[in-house]
Formats: structure tokens, sequence, C-alpha cells
């Protein structure tokens, strides 16, 4: 999957999502939400000028990239939930 489609998922997911989702979404962003924010590339931990939440390893805003089921983290904290295959 290509990283524009894993970002697009993600902000979709973050605004507008899909009803059957919604608590899998929710749950799964909880979770991951949970080791961003003890991790040392999480921006709190750097100065930054970006006002948003994000990763400094991978520079996505966390609220997205913790909601996208296909995307994992970028230093191997947590994984996709869902593959190409059961993405599609």
């Amino acid at each position: 999957m290509s990283k524009l489609t894993e970002i697009a998922e993600g902000w979709v997911n973050n605004l507008t999502p899909g009803q059957y989702l919604d608590a899998q979404i929710l749950e799964v962003s909880k979770y991951r939400m949970s080791i961003c924010k003890a991790c040392p590339f999480h921006s709190k931990n750097h100065t930054s000028i970006r006002p948003d939440k994000h990763c400094t390893s991978c520079g996505c805003t966390l609220s997205a990239k913790t909601k996208c089921l296909s995307c994992s983290c970028p230093e191997n904290k947590w994984t996709a939930v869902l593959n190409k295959e059961k993405n599609e």
C-alpha cells in the first residue's frame, strides 16, 4: 500500500469513520495512542512549530496515523490491523 493511500485512510477514518468500523477504529486508536504517548518520538518530547501531536520519526499526525488500520508504526511499536487484502 502506498504511503499516500495510508495517509488518506488515516484522515478519512479520523474525520468520517465508516459506521461499521467506528468502534474498532476508536479501540485501535486508543491503544496505539497510549503507546505513542510514551514514545520518545512523540512531538511532546521535541521542539516543533507544528501545533498538532505528531510522530517525529515519520512526521504523521497521530490522531490520523493511529486510526489508519492498515498502517504500522515506523518504529515497530504497533502493527497494522488490516493487510492490503482485508482493506480492499
